[in-house]
């Protein structure tokens, strides 16, 4: 009788171990089946109790985690949408182009490494020099051998020399890119170059000994900086790039030299050397509305991206002397090497580079107004940033 008693015990009690495991087994199976069967992560701005994650093997035990806290919280989750590709394009000021007065050469900066990275032979005593807005080419003016050297600024090798006026000085380009304006301070001239065929398509007479030259930011004119026009005074002449003839001659002070037209056109800065002031032109009137004492003898100058301040090179005091152009003030006078010429800012607005022609490049950061370099480039004079 106690033998058939402990058969039953020994019966349930296996029973209830097989009911046991067999929960197990199912509870297995069921949850592997979830996982497997996980629907996809919603679309972006549904609700659902997903997130996405960078590793699809993890994707079972995130779910599950997230369905958890869902259960405890009695709320849904918002699921994460899938990240976009970005591609950030690379931080570029462009590549300065200097030109080396006494060695017939023109040397590459890269502006973000403050290294030469090219040297490319010119014409005879290159003097100034100006890019085009694609930043494709650069135009070299040789004073020396009455030519304008054409750099691709792909490979930095010349691919054209036009013979232009005597002694060339300086050089401007159009904003479309089709025509480089080239003074001619021997023949007191204007050499105007169609970038497509490389040739000289019109020769403009301008005041005596031009100099400087910069084209409006609307392509319809272009200022012209005129050094022995009168005695005690200069003059600008100012050109219409449809018909190629002077339609006003403007009177600045003694020995201009450099120009530059404000990002909105509506202003030019003229560096008078002989008098040690800038003037500022009115371009709708064609008048000097100020004159603005900037030192020994001024220059070259620059108006900045946002048309808020010009840099102008001080050569006898090794300077460079900020304008404010709303006061037609100098706030600030930085200094460089020895007899600054050039100086040309960098399409951001965040660097200045100075053309110091005994032998380096002065770059300014226009943030704090001081100089953070100092590059050895020959005998520097003008210089252009190219932008591609």
């Amino acid at each position: 009788m106690r033998k058939r008693r402990i058969a039953p015990a020994i019966a349930g009690w296996w029973f209830r171990i097989g009911i046991t495991l067999l929960g197990v087994v199912i509870a297995a199976g069921l949850s592997t089946s979830m996982a497997v069967s996980s629907p996809t992560p919603p679309d972006t701005g549904k609700t659902g109790p997903f997130v996405h994650v960078t590793n699809p093997s993890d994707n079972v035990a995130n779910q599950r985690s997230d369905n958890g806290a869902s259960a405890r919280t009695g709320t849904s989750l918002t699921a994460r949408p899938l990240p976009t590709p970005t591609t950030t394009p690379p931080d570029r000021r462009g590549d300065a182009y200097v030109t080396n007065y006494g060695s017939d050469t023109v040397a590459v900066i890269d502006t973000m490494t403050n290294i030469v990275i090219a040297t490319i032979p010119v014409g005879d005593r290159p003097l100034g020099v100006a890019a085009s807005p694609a930043g494709t080419r650069v135009y070299v003016t040789n004073e020396g051998s009455g030519t304008v050297s054409v750099i691709d600024t792909m490979t930095n090798i010349v691919i054209a020399t036009i013979p232009v006026g005597a002694n060339p000085q300086d050089v401007a380009v159009s904003p479309d890119g089709t025509r480089a304006y080239v003074t001619n301070e021997g023949s007191g001239t204007v050499s105007v170059i169609d970038a497509t065929t490389d040739t000289v398509t019109a020769t403009i007479s301008a005041g005596g000994s031009p100099h400087g030259v910069a084209v409006s930011p609307d392509g319809t004119r272009a200022y012209v900086t005129n050094g022995i026009s009168h005695p005690s005074s200069g003059t600008v002449s100012v050109l219409d790039t449809t018909t190629n003839t002077v339609t006003a001659t403007i009177p600045v002070d003694a020995g201009p030299q450099d120009v530059a037209v404000s990002p909105d056109g509506t202003r030019a800065y003229v560096t008078n050397s002989d008098s040690g002031g800038v003037s500022v032109i009115d371009a709708t009137t064609d008048t000097v509305i100020a004159t603005i004492s900037a030192g020994g003898s001024p220059h070259g100058v620059a108006v900045t991206p946002d048309g808020t301040r010009a840099y102008v090179t001080d050569s006898p005091f090794r300077a460079v002397r900020v304008i404010d152009t709303t006061t037609n003030t100098v706030t600030a006078t930085i200094r460089v090497g020895m007899s600054p010429q050039g100086v040309a800012v960098t399409p951001d607005g965040t660097r200045a580079y100075v053309a110091n022609s005994l032998g380096a490049v002065s770059v300014i950061d226009t943030t704090t107004d001081t100089v953070i370099a100092t590059i050895l480039v020959g005998s520097p004079f003008g210089v252009a940033i190219a932008t591609t």
